[in-house]
């Protein structure tokens, strides 16, 4: 994927007025996932994002332990000027969600498999849940 083309869906998503606005996003959201993923998972989003934004997602800020997925969002507002969870959360699902598109599903369930439980709604990809107990198979 192009970066134009990138940046172009970030900002649709995250209705952002410029572009610059998009990419500070980006730039965030993917530094710090960047230090979530690892592996042979990281190097492939990497390889399918554009180059510029690949080389963030490699170089991550570092992190001491998983986040959840809540505080995920919270240190994006705290890197994200003027930024509240509630914006930040915005800027988040707007960012992965298109790194999603660009990694495919099967890659994207991978990266979720990493990450701890509640990203799947971050990277607009709801997990299904069925509790057994209802299921018609165990009457």
């Amino acid at each position: 994927m192009q970066r134009e083309a990138f940046l172009d869906q970030v900002q649709e998503r995250g209705e952002y007025p410029t572009r610059t606005e998009a990419d500070r996003a980006a730039r965030i959201v993917l530094a710090l996932l960047g230090a979530h993923l690892v592996g042979e998972v990281r190097a492939e989003l990497a390889a399918r994002l554009p180059e510029t934004f690949s080389l963030i997602l490699l170089n991550p800020l570092q992190a001491a332990e998983p986040l959840s997925a809540e505080r995920f969002v919270r240190a994006t507002a705290a890197w994200i000027e003027g930024a509240t969870e509630q914006t930040a959360a915005w800027d988040v699902s707007a960012v992965l969600s298109v790194a999603a598109d660009a990694a495919g599903e099967e890659l994207t369930r991978r990266i979720l498999f990493q990450l701890p439980p509640g990203y799947d709604l971050l990277f607009g990809r709801p997990q299904e849940t069925t509790a057994p107990e209802h299921s018609p198979s165990n009457r």
